[in-house]
C-alpha cells in the first residue's frame, strides 16, 4: 500500500461506550504519529457511557456489582478509578448518601459517575496526546462499512442525513446486541411493560410506580436485583416476583473481597479423546470438587461466596485444549445449558445491591423467586399483564420489567451495520459457539475463507466467541469490563503497527526474544520494558520522555541484531502489548511486575 506521510491518518471507533471510549483512549496514547480518532455514537447520552452506565437510566441506588477498585479504565493503573472518584471528581449535584463518601478498593460506587471518568480520561488522553494526534466526535449511527484499497469507508447516518468518511482502520465496539423476546410480541408496546430497565423511560415508571403494586422482573442476575433493589429501597411495600429459568440469584462479594489469581492444578478433563457431554459434564463436576477441596486445604482464608470465581480463574488457561475437544452442536448445547451458571460462578455482586433484595427473599418477605419459562405474556382486560409460567401457571402484574436479553448469536441480531457487515462477508459468526463474530488474535474481523477481510477491529461483547476458544473466558467474563480493557489495549496497538510508518513486521518466525545470545535477550528485555513505560505513560512529557528512551533501546537492540529500527520496534511493540495484558496477575501485581513504580531514573 502506498503511503503519503504528509497526510494524517484515521480511525473511526464505532461506539462510545465503554469499549470505543477505552480504545480511542489507548490510541490518542499510544500513536506516535499524527493521526485523527473519530469517536462516533448514535445515541449521544450514551456517550462515554453506554447502556451500562448513562446518567438516566442509572439512579443513584444502581452501583457497580464489583467493587469500586476494580472499575479502573487501565489495568496497569489499578487505584486510577478510586483516586479519580476521591480526588478528582465533581460531586456539586451529587446526593448526600455519596457527596461526602471516600471511596475504598473494596466498596461500592454509583455507576452514573462512571460516564464523567471515562469522558475525562478520554479528554486528558487527547489533550496529552502527541503533537497531531486528535480527538474528533460525532453523533450518528455507522450502518454500513465497505473495504477499498489500503483503508475501509463507514457509512454513517446522523441527523443531517447520510455520509460517510474514509478511514485507515475501523474499530466497531457497539456492545452487547439485544435479543428479540418472542414472549412478548402482544405487550411490546403496553404499559405495563418494560423492555429496556436502563433507559430514563424505565428508571421513570419505576419510580412512579404505586407501592403496592405487583411487579415481575423477568431474570434473577444483575439487572433484576438492580430493579429489585430500587424498587425496595424507594419503599415499595408490594410483592416483586422474580422470574428466571434457572432459579440462580447473586453471590455476595465479601466486604474486604480483593481480586486474587490462586495457583491451582489443571483440571483432568479427559484425554485426548472426547466421551460425550455427559462424561463431560461429570469430570467438571468432579474436578470442581477436588479444586474445591484444594483450596480450602492451600488457602483456607478464602471466603466461600468467592471460591468458584477463584477456581474460574485458575482454570481459564487449561480449558482452550479441552474445548477444542468437544463437537460443536455439543458446546454450543453446553454453553448454552449452562449460560446463567456460567454467569454466576465467575463474578459476584457487592452487598450495597445483593443484602437489600436477599433480606426480602427470605419466608414472608415481598421478594417471591419463581423458577421457570416465560411462555406468553398477554394484557388482561384490567391493565394488567399475565404471564404464563411453565410448569408454574399464571402470573399476574402491574408492571412486568425484562431484563436486556442479550442476544449472543450475530446471525440473529438486528443491527443494520451487523446485517450488512454479515451479508457481505466482512464479518462472520463465530462457527464453534455461536456467540460473537470470528476475529484473528488482534481482534480483527476474518471473513469466511478465516482471513481478514479488511482493516476492521473489534473489541467486547462481539468478541465473545473467540474469547471463549482462546482463553477460556466463560460467561460475562467473555465480554466484561476485564476482557474490554485488554481488547482496548490490544487492537490500539495493533491498528497503530499497522498505519504508522515507524513499524514494519519482520517475515522470520523469530524475534530477538527467541536468541541463544543471553546479550540478545538482554537488550531485547529492556527494550521491551521501556516501551512498556511509554504505552503506559499518561502525560506528554512523560511520553516524550518514554518515547525516547524506547527509541534509545531499540537502538542498543540493534547493536546486538542487524535488523531495521521498524522491524526491531514492531517485535518490541507486540511484547510490550502482552506484557500489558497479562492475564496470568491481578491488575495490582501487574503494575509491580511491569515496574510502573519505580521512578524515572530506576527504570530498565
Amino acid at each position: 500500500m502506498a503511503r503519503f506521510p504528509e497526510a494524517r491518518r484515521r480511525v473511526v471507533v464505532v461506539g462510545a461506550g465503554l469499549g470505543g471510549t477505552a480504545t480511542a483512549v489507548r490510541l490518542l496514547r499510544f500513536a506516535r504519529e499524527p493521526l485523527e480518532v473519530v469517536l462516533v455514537e448514535r445515541r449521544p447520552e450514551h456517550r462515554s457511557a453506554g447502556v451500562a452506565y448513562h446518567r438516566e437510566g442509572n439512579p443513584w441506588h444502581h452501583v457497580f456489582n464489583i467493587q469500586a477498585g476494580r472499575m479502573a479504565l487501565f489495568r496497569e493503573d489499578v487505584d486510577d478509578f478510586v483516586t479519580w472518584a476521591n480526588t478528582e471528581a465533581d460531586r456539586a449535584d451529587w446526593p448526600p448518601e455519596w457527596s461526602d463518601a471516600v471511596f475504598t478498593e473494596s466498596g461500592p460506587a454509583p455507576r452514573r459517575i462512571y460516564a464523567d471518568y471515562l469522558a475525562e480520561r478520554l479528554a486528558g488522553a487527547a489533550r496529552e496526546a502527541s503533537p497531531g494526534v486528535t480527538l474528533g466526535e460525532v453523533d450518528g449511527e455507522v450502518v454500513d462499512l465497505d473495504v477499498e484499497a489500503g483503508g475501509a469507508r463507514a457509512t454513517i447516518e446522523g441527523a443531517a442525513g447520510r455520509t460517510t468518511v474514509r478511514a485507515d482502520h475501523v474499530v466497531i465496539a457497539t456492545g452487547l446486541e439485544e435479543r428479540e423476546l418472542p414472549f412478548a410480541t402482544e405487550v411490546a408496546d403496553h404499559p405495563a411493560f418494560l423492555r429496556h430497565p436502563y433507559s430514563g423511560r424505565a428508571v421513570e415508571r419505576i419510580l412512579a410506580q404505586p407501592p403496592d403494586s405487583t411487579v415481575v422482573v423477568i431474570g434473577t442476575l444483575l439487572s433484576a436485583y438492580d430493579v429489585a433493589a430500587l424498587l425496595l429501597r424507594r419503599g415499595h411495600t408490594g410483592r416483586i416476583r422474580m422470574i428466571s429459568r434457572s432459579g440462580l440469584t447473586l453471590r455476595t462479594y465479601p466486604e474486604d473481597h480483593r481480586h486474587r489469581v490462586l495457583p491451582l492444578s489443571a483440571p483432568r478433563l479427559g484425554g485426548k479423546t472426547y466421551e460425550g457431554r455427559d462424561n463431560l459434564v461429570r469430570l467438571i463436576r468432579e474436578e470442581w470438587e477436588r479444586a474445591g477441596a484444594a483450596l480450602a486445604r492451600r488457602h483456607p482464608d478464602v471466603p466461600a461466596a468467592v471460591v468458584s470465581e477463584r477456581i474460574a480463574k485458575a482454570w481459564e488457561p487449561h480449558l482452550p485444549p479441552v474445548l477444542a475437544r468437544v463437537p460443536t452442536d455439543d458446546l454450543r448445547a453446553l454453553l448454552d445449558r449452562y449460560s446463567s451458571l456460567l454467569a454466576t460462578l465467575r463474578v459476584s455482586a457487592v452487598a450495597y445491591t445483593t443484602e437489600v433484595v436477599h433480606a426480602a427473599m427470605t419466608p414472608g418477605g415481598q421478594v417471591d423467586l419463581i423458577t421457570g419459562r416465560v411462555d406468553r405474556i398477554t394484557p388482561t382486560g384490567s391493565g394488567t399483564l399475565a404471564l404464563a409460567v411453565d410448569p408454574v401457571g399464571v402470573v399476574e402484574a402491574d408492571l412486568v420489567i425484562a431484563n436486556f436479553g442479550r442476544e449472543p448469536d450475530y446471525a440473529r441480531v438486528s443491527s443494520p451495520l451487523w446485517r450488512n457487515l454479515l451479508r457481505k462477508g466482512i464479518a462472520t459468526p463465530h462457527a464453534r459457539t455461536g456467540r460473537g463474530i470470528e476475529v484473528d488474535a488482534s481482534g480483527a474481523l476474518l471473513g469466511p475463507d478465516g482471513a481478514p477481510s479488511g482493516p476492521i477491529s473489534a473489541v467486547g461483547g462481539p468478541r465473545e466467541g473467540d474469547e471463549i476458544i482462546r482463553h477460556g473466558r466463560l460467561g460475562a467474563f467473555a465480554f466484561n469490563l476485564a476482557a474490554i480493557k485488554n481488547h482496548s489495549v490490544g487492537v490500539a496497538a495493533a491498528v497503530l503497527r499497522r498505519i504508522e510508518f515507524c513499524y514494519d513486521e519482520h517475515d522470520g518466525t523469530t524475534t530477538p526474544a527467541d536468541s541463544p545470545d543471553p546479550d540478545v535477550r538482554a537488550a531485547f528485555t529492556r527494550a521491551v520494558a521501556l516501551e512498556v513505560r511509554r504505552m503506559a505513560a499518561r502525560t506528554r512529557r512523560d511520553h516524550e520522555t518514554w518515547a525516547s528512551r524506547s527509541d534509545t533501546g531499540i537502538t542498543a537492540l540493534r547493536r546486538h541484531v542487524p535488523l531495521p529500527d521498524q522491524v526491531l520496534r514492531h517485535a518490541v511493540n507486540v511484547a510490550a502489548t502482552t506484557r500489558l495484558n497479562d492475564l496470568s496477575v491481578t491488575p495490582r501485581d501487574l503494575r509491580a511486575r511491569l515496574g510502573l513504580d519505580e521512578p524515572a531514573g530506576s527504570a530498565p
